[in-house]
């Protein structure tokens, strides 16, 4: 149980070295800059905004870019890339990066506006060609369709929104006008929904034709070229062909920058780096010669980084303890075994104010609940070998995810130990094939017993298990309560509750009543059920007298201490709770059982082989994924409901250095 002192770290500098100290700092990934100092007339701080909004959109052009770069040429697929994690730079490549970053920035920009050539022209395409679909049924006109007539004569060049024949036309336009005379019709193209026409008739007729034409749902259209259709249909096909040519050029241009995809990368990660160093060189406190860096940094790094600053940058640093009062930020430091559940402990809250981590207790507890919620050998191999193999082969994932497949890998071990002990091998897979292909029995016996056979032993066990995992938050409180000389309260709040619950489950194990209804093989003497009943009424009569201790009211006091005891009923429900380890237990073997049993219904030879083995897999891929996702469940559920609810409030606030905080590449060593 670690959770790392901290330091308050004060570094004045000169500013000829700041730049040099800010990059340290944020490659050491050590420090969590915090600047409460007042402004005075020395001091002050520098507005970086402007620099750093440049640096942040350089970082996105590069990112945009690289989507860009993806999509005309998109990259070899591999191994995704949580496995592969960030790739690993020394400082020398690091610092050609940042060289190379501006020409890789301009890089960017024009795959950016290579981009926008490819959409305008894309766009451009499109309206083109809607021109042209327009400009179709009008191909056979050999006239402008701007044409409105000449001196004596009116032109009409429009569509109906129906398909006629040219006699309907003239005998609707007889039957209407019949005085007129000197009216030519022609249809220019005549489809289901639109039927296109010219009109040409004598100058004095035009208005009586135009209003008769509209009453028949006559309309213009929309965009008449001024040449005729077939030149400017001609025209619209050259520029689409234009425009499919520079877009296909710009497309060629930009597949030629894919082996830039990299480099851009880089730079996207430098800008964002640069782009937070200015947030925080935004933060300090600076004079016309000097800057100040305050904050918090881990005590186990202090004394090398304050050497490594005194003597490269001739600066001088200053360690102090915070006060009590601070709100110091938390990180959490454990050996091999503990650290791999911190991510749950995290994902609860952090420690507060003198509480210690509870990782190191909890791990113990939530790598045997694990196990026994799954409970099968040959899951607990696959999770082992699986997570494994990755640790292994994959040594530059990221640590979160280390942390996480390390913590799954130990399950699979705890599941592998409950599995041996009940006798669970992809449930009873091994007698079901032995039987139904060999017309043997071959059993590997519990090395303890078998749950299916006898639940309630297991039940009683889950409980036993699940006394020891409270009882033990009970005395990490007591730890916590002693360790800040708190004794009375330790007494009060600890030692009194493990009086009335130890003593009220030693007195049931004592009872004849309790003895026969769990079939238990022991029996506690009733002497001992007497010292036992002696304990917990005790337990019983100090909760009453002190939980209501902070109240001056001696009624108050009563009633609080009442409503106290009352909280027995909670330990009772936290108990019952165990009982999930049972039915988890229960239901991964079930399962398993009943799959085998489907897979073994069509006998032996070979049919039944290659349906047992899809049965099989199929079955026990999915028995294997439900309950591995139950299991981690109701195990963090105990140990955030039932566990911490005994010791641990947590509200602390995590560390947050300023680190290279990067998406593609780390720096892995110092020059």
């Amino acid at each position: 149980m670690a959770v790392l002192a901290m330091k308050r770290i004060s570094i004045y500098a000169l500013k000829s070295n700041r730049k040099k100290i800010l990059e340290l700092l944020q490659r050491r990934g050590a420090v969590e800059i915090d600047s409460p100092k007042e402004a005075d007339d020395v001091f002050s701080k520098t507005d970086t905004a402007s620099a750093r909004l440049t640096f942040e959109k350089n970082a996105q052009q590069a990112v945009n870019a690289v989507s860009i770069l993806d999509g005309v040429s998109p990259p070899e697929k591999g191994l995704p890339k949580m496995l592969l994690g960030r790739t690993p730079v020394t400082l020398e490549q690091y610092e050609k990066t940042a060289e190379a970053a501006p020409v890789h920035a301009k890089t960017a920009s024009r795959i950016l506006a290579l981009d926008k050539r490819i959409s305008d022209e894309t766009a451009e395409i499109l309206r083109l060609e809607s021109q042209l679909d327009a400009l179709t049924p009008w191909l056979s006109l050999d006239i402008s369709m701007r044409t409105l007539g000449t001196g004596s004569t009116n032109v009409f060049i429009g569509s109906f929104p129906e398909e006629l024949t040219e006699a309907d036309l003239k005998n609707k336009l007889a039957s209407s006008l019949p005085e007129a005379d000197g009216i030519e019709l022609e249809i220019i193209s005549s489809q289901s929904q639109q039927t296109c026409v010219f009109l040409v008739c004598h100058s004095k007729l035009g208005m009586q034709v135009e209003s008769l034409l509209r009453s028949m749902g006559f309309t213009y259209p929309a965009a008449p070229s001024k040449r005729p259709p077939a030149e400017r249909a001609e025209e619209l096909r050259q520029r689409i062909a234009k425009a499919k040519e520079n877009s296909a050029r710009a497309e060629a241009e930009i597949a030629e920058l894919k082996d830039s995809r990299e480099a851009l990368l880089y730079t996207a990660d430098y800008y964002a780096m640069r782009a937070d160093k200015y947030r925080v060189l935004g933060e300090l406190w600076q004079s016309p010669h000097t800057f100040v860096v305050t904050g918090y940094v881990p005590e186990p790094d202090s004394l090398a980084l304050q050497r490594e600053l005194e003597e490269r940058y001739q600066a001088f640093v200053e360690l102090e303890n915070p006060e009590t009062d601070e709100d110091v930020p938390v990180k959490l430091k454990n050996n091999r075994f503990s650290a791999p559940v911190e991510p749950v402990v995290e994902g609860y809250s952090l420690p507060a104010k003198h509480e210690v981590d509870p990782s190191s207790v909890m791990a113990i507890f939530y790598y045997v609940l694990f196990g026994m919620m799954l409970s099968d050998a040959a899951y607990g191999f696959l999770i082992f070998l699986i997570c494994g193999v990755v640790l292994l082969k994959f040594r530059n994932i990221e640590e979160s995810l280390r942390k996480s497949l390390t913590m799954f890998m130990y399950c699979g071990i705890s599941t592998m130990f409950w599995g041996v002990m009940f006798g669970s091998y992809f449930g009873d897979a091994i007698p079901v094939i032995a039987r139904t292909f060999f017309n043997t029995e071959i059993t590997i016996p519990a090395l303890w017993f078998t749950p299916l056979d006898n639940p309630m032993k297991l039940l009683l066990f889950s409980f036993l298990l699940g006394i020891v995992h409270l009882f033990t938050g009970l005395g990490v409180q007591f730890y916590q309560l002693v360790k800040r000389r708190k004794f009375a309260d330790a007494l009060y709040d600890v030692v009194f509750w493990y009086f009335l619950v130890g003593g009220l489950i030693i007195f049931l194990l004592s009872t004849d009543m309790f003895h026969n209804m769990m079939s238990l093989s022991f029996q506690f003497p009733s002497i001992v059920g007497t010292i036992a009943a002696v304990f917990a009424g005790v337990g019983a009569v100090g909760i009453i007298a002190t939980s209501g201790r902070e109240s001056r009211s001696p009624v108050k006091r009563l009633l609080k201490g009442l409503y106290g005891l009352y909280n027995v009923s909670g330990y009772l429900s936290d108990i019952l709770s165990y009982s999930r380890l049972l039915a988890l237990g229960l239901a991964t073997g079930v399962i398993a059982t009943v799959f085998n049993q489907m897979g073994s219904m069509l006998g032996g030879g070979v049919v039944g082989a290659v349906f047992f083995t899809l049965v099989f897999i199929i079955g026990h891929a999915m028995n294997l994924a439900i309950n591995l996702l139950g299991a981690y469940v109701h195990t963090n559920r105990l140990q955030y409901v039932e566990f911490f609810g005994k010791f641990y409030e947590g509200g602390g606030r995590k560390f947050e250095p300023f680190a290279a905080k990067t998406k593609y590449f780390k720096v892995t060593e110092e020059k």
